[in-house]
Formats: C-alpha cells, sequence, structure tokens
C-alpha cells in the first residue's frame, strides 16, 4: 500500500509564519499615480477622437483598457505585498505572476529608512525601506501605516544591533 503524497508546500507562504498585509491604502495611492499619468492622454486622445479622426477612438479606447488594466493590477499587487518577523530574519513576500520572497537576516540590516511623499501622507502609508550590506539584497516594504512602519523601523533596528553586538 502507497502512502498519499504529502500536501504541496508553497515556497512563498512558509507554515511556520503569520504574513502581515499592507495597508488597503496602497492601492489608492497606486490608482491615483496611474490615473495622474493617464487622465491627460485620456482626454487628449477623446477630444481628437471627437474632432479629427475614428483612429483617434481606437487610441482612445486602447488608453481606456490600459488605464482599467492598471487599477485591477495595483489592486491585486498590494494584496500579494506581505512581511512576516521571525527571530532571525525578516521575510519580504512580493509578486503575483513572478512571485519572490526576500530573507533579510536581521544581522545583515545596516540602516532602516522610513518614507513617506506627499501622496502617501495623505493617504497615511509609508514605506520601510532596508540596507543591508549588499546593495542588491536591499527590500522595502511599501502600504504600511506610519505607526506600523515606526515600530517595525524600530523593532528591526534594535534586532540589527543586537545581532552586530553578537558577532
Amino acid at each position: 500500500m502507497t502512502q498519499p503524497a504529502p500536501p504541496p508546500t508553497d515556497l512563498f507562504s512558509p507554515a511556520d509564519v503569520v504574513i502581515h498585509a499592507v495597508s488597503p491604502n496602497l492601492v489608492k495611492a497606486r490608482v491615483i499615480t496611474l490615473l495622474a499619468w493617464m487622465l491627460p492622454l485620456l482626454l487628449a486622445s477623446g477630444v481628437a477622437a471627437l474632432a479629427h479622426s475614428p483612429w483617434w477612438l481606437i487610441m482612445f479606447g486602447s488608453f481606456a483598457a490600459l488605464t482599467a488594466w492598471g487599477c485591477w493590477l495595483a489592486r491585486r499587487q498590494a494584496k500579494a505585498i506581505g512581511y512576516a518577523e521571525r527571530d532571525e530574519d525578516l521575510l519580504i513576500r512580493k509578486g503575483i505572476m513572478w512571485r519572490s520572497l526576500v530573507v533579510v537576516p536581521y544581522g545583515r540590516m545596516q540602516f532602516v529608512d522610513v518614507t513617506a511623499g506627499p501622496l502617501d501622507r495623505a493617504l497615511g502609508i509609508a514605506k520601510v525601506q532596508l540596507h543591508t550590506a549588499s546593495a542588491s539584497t536591499d527590500a522595502n516594504i511599501p502600504g504600511l501605516v506610519p505607526a506600523e512602519a515606526e515600530r517595525l523601523r524600530d523593532r528591526l533596528t534594535a534586532r540589527g544591533e543586537a545581532r552586530l553586538a553578537g558577532l
């Protein structure tokens, strides 16, 4: 008698950790940024379609479809971002189609930045940027509530200093 196959494990959602989601306001920030770029194109192509040629109507339709797709994609991407703190490292998960899971050991962190632009501040979100000894392994967590970004910055800094002191 054969044993049943073990259930498949999700490489990007380890079973031993709780992945924390980012703020839903990240979706709003990304959609507003997208609309800031696409609305002038939509307006210009719409006016040109009414005044000149039906070819402009095709361009308007293309811009409208790209805008709708971008709004849908922003929501999906924001839902895919998450992070988890473990005893020795921080996990950052991103991506829908091309998924990634970055593991940053606390002892490798050199410093932690918290940034928020004008739109981010208006929507009540911030980004935590981790800088490590290797420039290629820098990681960031966008869309955090400012209180959580501050807590995470302080906690990561304390854990990084504790790991460096133990070297």
